[in-house]
């Protein structure tokens, strides 16, 4: 739980009390590897906090081709917001890459926090805010870059992520083969 609160606090003040009455509508979850958090077609009902592990959000194109849009690994907030929100069907699954471990709020009683705690609206915006600027930070550069460059970014932005998930997610990541993945990781480390 520090590790939740520690992210939390980067964003506002909570009390003590405040802190005991999260702590008290949070539940710690595993996820196995391979295992979905939330599923396109189902609506997402929960708001996690990875404390051990990485996430993917993937979707599947017109052609049936498995696209993984972003990763999410440790000590950050995992929800299908737009399904959350509106309480729509999902269109992207999130699915665990590594075994993972959670802190996870149902949706009853995550908008019971956001009712009942003074300012923790504020502070969840705060966050969502910050989660849409990375991914727009994560993402634009990749759209207009060669295959090598687009590695390269990736590195600089998952250092942590890239020895530890598949090389095929990376590659459906980086809108390339896995063949031409392979072909740029060898001429890196030449």
């Amino acid at each position: 739980m520090k590790e939740l609160f520690d992210f939390i606090l980067r964003f506002g003040i909570l009390n003590q009390q405040q802190i005991d009455f999260i702590t008290s509508k949070a539940k710690e979850i595993t996820i196995v590897k391979d295992e979905y958090f939330s599923e396109a077609g189902k609506i997402a009902r929960q708001v996690g906090f990875i404390h051990e592990g990485i996430l993917r959000v993937c979707y599947y194109d017109n052609k049936g081709e498995e696209i993984t849009k972003y990763f999410i690994e440790e000590n950050n907030l995992v929800v299908d917001l737009e399904s959350f929100d509106n309480e729509l069907p999902s269109v992207a699954y999130v699915q665990a890459i590594t075994d993972c471990k959670l802190i996870v709020f149902q949706r009853k009683d995550w908008l019971e926090l956001l009712q009942t705690i003074v300012g923790f609206d504020a502070i969840v915006r705060k966050i969502i805010s910050r989660a849409l600027m990375q991914k727009v930070e994560r993402r634009s550069p990749l759209v207009s870059e060669d295959a090598k460059t687009r590695y390269l970014k990736f590195l600089e932005i998952y250092p942590n992520v890239v020895n530890r998930i598949p090389l095929s997610y990376i590659a459906s990541y980086l809108g390339i083969t896995q063949s031409s993945l392979s072909r740029i990781r060898k001429s890196i480390s030449l």
